[in-house]
């Protein structure tokens, strides 16, 4: 199956920035994929996601900050977060649906592979 590893979490100050890494076992040029993320006591939710053409979409609370990108050749997810808060803080998720879409989905039942997560921790 396709395995996914997210690296690139840590610890800053709010107003730091972040970016996060996704390495996939197989090409991922033609995938759909997502970054989730998961604080404790609180469901997981999508906070960028990119579809089969490039196009992207982010969660209200990270539009203008965040910016998730695909590096076809280096088969990488990234997402690239800057002015953090301590609401981002929480477990993030790199996720991808194996084959064509053309339309970035935040819910998590549209994708079928999981990777382990990176923490991100803010602290104000």
């Amino acid at each position: 199956q396709v395995q996914l590893v997210e690296s690139g979490g840590g610890s800053v100050q709010a107003g730091g920035s972040l970016r996060l890494s996704c390495a996939a076992s197989v090409g991922i040029s033609l995938h759909s994929m997502a970054w989730f993320r998961q604080a404790p006591g609180k469901v997981r939710g999508g906070v960028a996601a990119i579809d089969s053409g490039g196009r992207t979409t982010y969660v209200e609370s990270v539009v203008g900050r965040f910016a998730v990108s695909k590096d076809n050749a280096k088969k990488i997810l990234y997402l690239e977060m800057n002015n953090l808060n301590p609401r981002d803080t929480g477990m993030y998720y790199c996720a991808a649906h194996e084959y064509v879409r053309y339309t970035p989905d935040l819910l998590s039942s549209a994708y079928e592979h999981w990777g382990r997560g990176t923490q991100v921790t803010v602290s104000s």
